[in-house]
């Protein structure tokens, strides 16, 4: 993620309205070492622990995209992945061991992610299942479990194992059907092989079928966006993400990270525009700026990616994890060389280190208000006042945050629904600028030590 610059304090709109994807807050550019490394048994102490979400992190991928800034790298050495999965079973323990017996511990949502959690061969995707299961006490079979792929590992046995585990979601990162864009967004693959998964995926049985698709790409016209899109809707997905692409340091494309370009932004806008009014002729209904589900796709639970709430326990060492006062994971890095010394550190660790929290950001009340309001207020349903005041002491969004909803108002993107309204949402206008409506919500605080961040 780029650094993000101060909001503007006039009613003027942000200079480009991608400033940056905001699906966590903080940003792990702003967590720091905790000296203290404060012991998890004693975070999650007071904590609920009757509908917590477990998130797994495989760090592996076969190749790296050239848009890619996330915590993973390219292939493993003989052996490591197998190291990695007894360090993550090491941690597993740690952690369980950490929520105690007083409380009952009960899993309502579980997601494998990364990197390429298929990147792992059937037998490994068994023991990771198992770690899930037998370490941490999820019913992967009773709850919402979303998984990552790629074309090249959604492997008839792969999907064989995550089919009969439980998998009730599969994501598969395609970003384009048209072979020479994704040549220009450095992905490597052929069409072909991406409809062969596709296929594969089909005949797994695995109820929601998810395609992240990616606009903005260098060569992209709207006529092979809306190919992009068709070859996509062929296979009647429950779910599709939309995607604008991002440069961002230290990953393929990142020479041109920090460019403005006015051009590639009314470009990016109109393909956004342009698929969004696609998907909802075919039928989807609109949750955010990105995500189009089927108006016919089955739930996946009272809430569908709880991956950001509180609750949260993350395994792995790309993986977060949150509870009320303190947001924490391990060393953050996107360069390659970084990502692996992170990576060869956790699987020497013995299991005594899983026990505390190294690094991370506390939460106040008034983090915690902000995070709330822009999590509700990016997804299309908004933010539900009523439920707003019941979590902080009564107050409302505008005593909060008077200054941002009055510029985001003045913009054109806070809808008017006049003063006995329920909810605080984004007119379709805002949607489109959740990229920017995001960070200026970010506080000066979380801003600065995002500024602050030492890239690596």
């Amino acid at each position: 993620m780029t650094t993000v610059t101060p909001a503007r304090t006039g009613t003027d709109a942000p200079s480009s309205p991608y400033r940056s994807y905001v699906y966590a807050y903080p940003h792990k550019t702003a967590y720091r070492a905790l000296p203290e490394r404060p012991r998890l048994s004693t975070l999650w102490a007071t904590e609920p622990k009757d509908a917590l979400s477990l998130y797994l992190h495989i760090p592996f991928c076969e190749v790296r995209c050239g848009f890619c800034n996330l915590f993973t790298r390219i292939g493993a050495p003989d052996g490591l992945t197998g190291a990695y999965l007894d360090a993550l079973d090491r941690q597993a323990a740690a952690v369980r061991d950490a929520l105690g017996e007083r409380d009952p511990v009960r899993f309502a949502t579980a997601a494998f992610g990364g990197g390429t959690p298929t990147f792992l061969t059937a037998a490994e995707l068994e023991r990771l299942c198992d770690i899930a299961e037998h370490r941490m006490g999820a019913d992967l079979r009773a709850v919402p479990l979303s998984v990552e792929a790629s074309p090249a590992t959604a492997t008839t046995d792969r999907l064989e194992v995550l089919a009969a585990r439980g998998t009730t979601r599969l994501s598969l990162g395609v970003q384009s059907f048209d072979d020479t864009e994704a040549r220009a967004a450095v992905r490597p693959q052929r069409r072909a092989d991406v409809e062969a998964a596709l296929g594969r995926i089909r005949d797994a049985r695995i109820p929601v079928l998810n395609i992240d698709l990616i606009y903005g790409i260098d060569g992209q016209t709207e006529q092979t966006w809306l190919r992009s899109l068709d070859a996509a809707l062929a296979w009647h997905p429950e779910e599709l993400y939309l995607y604008p692409l991002y440069i961002r340091p230290l990953t393929g494309l990142g020479r041109r990270a920090g460019e403005t370009d006015p051009a590639w932004d009314t470009q990016r806008l109109r393909l956004y525009r342009l698929g969004r009014d696609h998907l909802l002729a075919h039928g989807y209904e609109q949750q955010s700026m990105r995500m189009f589900r089927r108006a016919d796709a089955p739930p996946q639970g009272a809430d569908d990616y709880a991956c950001q709430t509180d609750g949260m326990i993350g395994l792995g060492c790309g993986a977060r994890s949150y509870t009320a006062g303190l947001h924490y994971s391990f060393d953050y890095a996107v360069g390659m060389h970084e990502i692996r010394g992170i990576i060869d550190d956790y699987v020497s660790r013995p299991a005594a280190d899983f026990a505390h929290a190294e690094y991370g950001r506390r939460m106040d009340t008034g983090e915690a208000r902000r995070r709330h309001l822009l999590q509700s207020l990016l997804q299309a349903a908004g933010l539900d006042i009523a439920d707003y005041r019941a979590r902080f002491d009564g107050r409302a969004p505008k005593d909060d945050f008077a200054a941002e909803l009055s510029r985001f108002a003045a913009r054109g993107w806070l809808a008017d629904d006049g003063p006995g309204a329920t909810v605080l949402r984004l007119t379709p206008e805002g949607l489109a600028h959740s990229d920017a409506i995001g960070p200026e919500l970010f506080s000066p605080a979380v801003r600065d030590a995002m500024a602050a961040y030492e890239r690596k």
